[in-house]
Formats: structure tokens, sequence, C-alpha cells
């Protein structure tokens, strides 16, 4: 068991934990939530010890073994992969170079046969004989194939060494294992063997992730890190936003008795309970759910942003169409004769194992690059507004304050060129008070993105291209992007890595693979989960 004994930390004159009292224990799956900027990725180092508290302590039962998801990709460049694999148990790795040792010694004497003895006595109660075949189906189950096994970590791409540092940290069943981030770069099918592999694990799992799907099919519990404070709740993701949503609410509404909206909550928690039982993420690790109280679950201090797309005038019959269009980058042609038309209420995701494909295809539709072949018509009722993926352009340099930088795309009214109302629209999107002042040029990324959903709100567009909305978001405005784009009446086009994004938003899927597009009205779920139709589309990167 993994607990922390009131640790507290600050960094100058902000703190970011007081008094944090936890106990993780086997079988649950922990996720670490917060806003960005609060210490979820702190925590985690603390918790592996890579980050002393200023007060208090982390303790590990003894004799357990703890592993983490290494973030540093170059670290083991020199080494093949299934070398690396097998590191992530620091003991069984040292035993095997020990005995290789000791084995090669031209005056092997007696007391190295003692040493030896006991080496491989420990080497087999660590599962050391089967070291390489646990290796090779974890490497295998996240997409990394036997071929591959012996190569150099630094021959692999970004997001195949992402996978062989996650083999890395499962390997071994360590009793508590620490993830930051660990969808990050992968494909949808490896995110969903990963989630397999953590519902089933029996040991103890704690997880920073900002995907709500992943967070939801894989968390028995919620680390809150808000207020200075990590509070811990029951339940995956969408029950604590549900809950202190609801929450919320008791506590603001006065224009209806306590007694009903304590009854609403009730009745909430008895349904979440209930259901549990059909829930991936409860019964599937084969654990009971700590009973719920409602004088457990607090209303969050985060706030969300408002974020509503309304088009100005409906769009007609005749949206998009796409004849022929190719294109090709450095001698790769990332886009092979594409046709398709878009339809009124088509929200359409773009997928692609080549992300140059993508955004090649939204630089095209926004008419910033020229195809080499086909071409592309938008309807004459069609406004558009574009959030690019790469956004520096709009504030590299910029002097502007946000409420001046804003006013740019505002319509020249009155009303909307009116500070009154661009400082109230900033403050809608958590830009309230002095924050409206600061320079366009000093923005994090998720500010920037906000600017940008901001810009794109003002225009009124019937038709939203969004390539990789959800970058640099933290899980408030992911949630609030994600509800204005399925409330939007009008067309989207888009492309993400958010599961729950692209199930709750898209009702047509178009992959593009090197041989052509593949086009389906379908949702998302149905679409990954389409054994036949997955095996097309392999086909088709594979010719």
């Amino acid at each position: 068991m993994l607990s922390t004994n009131s640790v507290s930390l600050s960094f100058s004159d902000k703190q970011l934990f007081k008094n944090v009292n936890l106990k993780f224990t086997h079988g649950n799956c922990y996720g670490v939530i917060g806003a960005n900027g609060s210490g979820k990725s702190t925590f985690l180092k603390i918790l592996s010890g890579e980050i002393e508290p200023n007060k208090g302590d982390v303790s590990l039962t003894p004799g357990e073994r703890l592993a983490v998801l290494k973030q540093d990709h170059f670290q083991y460049d020199d080494k093949t992969i299934m070398d690396t694999v097998i590191m992530g148990h620091d003991r069984l790795y040292s035993i095997i170079h020990e005995k290789e040792a000791l084995y090669l010694k031209e005056d092997f004497t007696e007391a190295d046969g003692i040493i030896s003895a006991e080496l491989e006595a420990e080497f087999a109660e660590l599962n050391g004989w089967d070291a390489e075949y646990d290796a090779e189906k974890l490497l295998i189950g996240l997409g990394i194939t036997k071929d591959m096994h012996q190569m150099l970590m630094a021959d692999l791409s970004g997001s195949n060494k992402v996978k062989v540092l996650l083999a890395q940290a499962l390997f071994g069943n360590p009793h508590t294992l620490l993830l930051d981030e660990p969808t990050n770069h992968l494909d949808f099918k490896t995110i969903m063997w990963l989630e397999d592999f953590l519902i089933e694990y029996p040991n103890t799992v704690i997880v920073v992730s900002h995907d709500r799907h992943f967070l939801n099919n894989v968390c028995t519990h919620i680390v809150d890190i808000d207020f200075g404070k990590a509070n811990l709740y029951v339940g995956n993701y969408d029950f604590w936003y549900q809950s202190s949503q609801l929450m919320a609410r008791m506590v603001t509404d006065h224009n209806k008795k306590a007694e009903d909206k304590i009854a609403e909550l009730k009745a909430f928690i008895a349904r979440f309970s209930s259901n549990a039982s059909k829930a991936k993420q409860a019964t599937s690790r084969k654990k009971m759910l700590d009973k719920i109280k409602i004088e457990d679950i607090k209303p969050s201090s985060r706030k969300y942003p408002f974020v509503t797309f309304a088009q100005e005038r409906e769009v007609g019959k005749e949206i998009l169409r796409v004849e022929g269009l190719s294109k090709t980058i450095d001698g790769i042609k990332v886009l092979n004769n594409l046709n398709f038309t878009v339809n009124k209420n088509d929200k359409i995701v773009i997928l692609s194992k080549n992300e140059q494909a993508r955004t090649m295809l939204f630089k095209i539709l926004n008419k910033e690059v020229e195809p080499d072949e086909g071409t592309f018509t938008w309807g004459v009722t069609t406004t558009r507004a574009y959030l690019p993926k790469d956004n520096s352009s709009f504030f590299e340099g910029c002097d502007l304050s946000l409420v001046n930088w804003l006013r740019q795309y505002s319509e020249a009214t009155r009303d909307q060129q009116d500070e009154t109302f661009i400082r109230g629209f900033l403050g809608k999107m958590l830009f309230s008070g002095e924050e409206a002042l600061k320079k366009a040029s000093v923005l994090s990324g998720g500010e920037k993105v906000r600017c940008m959903l901001s810009r794109m709100m003002l225009s009124g567009a019937n038709v939203i291209l969004l390539d990789e909305p959800t970058n640099h978001l933290d899980l408030e405005s992911i949630q609030a992007v994600n509800d204005g784009l399925i409330s939007f009446k009008g067309n989207v086009i888009f492309s993400s890595h958010d599961h729950r994004f692209i199930q709750t938003v898209a009702n047509r899927v178009f992959e593009l693979t090197p041989s052509g597009m593949f086009d389906k009205v379908t949702e998302f779920d149905e679409y990954l989960e389409n054994d036949e139709l997955q095996a097309k589309i392999k086909e088709m990167y594979l010719s």
C-alpha cells in the first residue's frame, strides 16, 4: 500500500498541497485530476520520491515495488527494446547481468558458485525465466511487433518510444504503478488495449490523464487537486463531474428547498451505484464500490469556460464537394485522390496515422495551401471558422491586450466593438479583470486556444473546422468545447485524439490512408469495434 502522511509542498509563494493524507490500496485505480498548474504531475513525482515534500512523507509497504512511466524519451537510446522493457524491474535486470558476469569468469570459484546459486534462486522467485516472454506480450499488445524487439531505442519513432516506455512501466506487475498521461501519442486501438490491461490489473494504479473516456473506463476513484488539497472520491470521472455539479447547484440555488436538492443528489448516487454492475470500470475489476456518502461530495472550485457556437444563418443544401484531391509533401503523397461530399448536419472526424495528412487537408479546405490535383467547392451559404493546430502566428510578437486582440475579430458594430461587450465575452472564457488586459504574446498554450475559440464564436460561422482542438486544454475546457460542439446546429469537421470528444460529437468518420480515404456514417465506438471494417482499413494502410 502507498500512503501520504501530512504531505505539503510550496514553491516560492505558491502552495500546491497542504496536509495531504491519502491511502492508495491494491485493486483500485486512482485518477488524479485538477486545473492546469494545480500540481498533478508534481504530486506523482512526490509519490515516486523524485521530489521531496516540504513537510510530511510518503510510505510504501516494505518489500513492494513501485514503477513509473518515464518521460525522457532519449534515456535508453543505446539499449535494445527488449532490454529497455526488462529494465523496468531494476532488481531482475541487475540479477541477469550479475549472473552473466559470473558465468563469464575464467576462474569461477566455489564462492562464485554459492553467489550464483543465490542469484538463480532469486531470479526464479522474480519469474525471471518468463521475463522475455512477458515483455514480448506487453510489447505486442502495445503494437510493437516481434521483429522490432532487438532494435535500438534510438531507431524508433517518438510514438513507438512511448509504447516501449509504457511496457517498461507495466513489466513485472509492480505493486504500485504511476502513469503520467499514458495515452499521449497512442492510437485508439492501443489505448483500448491499455484500458483492458489496467481494468484487470490486480495492484494499485495512479494515473494523470486528460482523456475522460480513459478515466471513466479504468478509474475506481478520483483524486481531485483543488484549493491546495487532494480530496479522494469514489467513482470514475463522470461520477465526480456530475455529482460535484449537482452539489454546486445545491449550494447556490436558494429558490428550492435544500431537502429537494439532497434528494436529487441521493437519487443520482443510487443510479450510479446500481449501474456500476454494468460499468466496465467497476465490476470488471471485480471490486465492490465503497459506500458513497452525500457528505463526501463537495462542489468543485474550478470554473468552466462558456463555449457556444451560434450560426448567424442556417447552411443550405450544398456545403462542400471535394473531387480528386491529392497532395504530396517531400515526395510522400499524404492525400490521395480524395472524393467526398459534406451533407447538412454532418459532424465529421478526420482520422489518420499520418498527422501531416490531417493538417494538410484542413489547410487546403481553409484555402491556405493549394492541392496538387483536384478541386473543392464550398457552398455559397457557408461561412467558416477555423482552429489550426499551430496558432503561433496569431500571437507571436503581438503587443495587443487581449481586449484589443479580440476586438480585431469583432464585427464593426458598436455593440461588438464596445469594450464592455468584449470584456464580458472574455470573462465567459475565464479572462476576467486584469487577465483581459495582459498581452496576447505572453499567453500559455491553453489560454491561446481559449482566445482562438473566442474568435471563432464571434464569427457566427455555420461550418467549423478544428484541427486538434483539445490540445493544451485542461479537462474543464475540454468539457466546455465538447458540450459546445454537441449543441452546435451547423457542420463540424475536426480531428482529435480524445475518444469521448469524438464519440459524442461525430456522426461520420473519414480515415485518410496512403491508398485513399475511408468514409463511414457511424458512431466512433461502432467504427472501432467493427473488426471487419478495421481489417479493411488496415489493408488500405498496407497497400
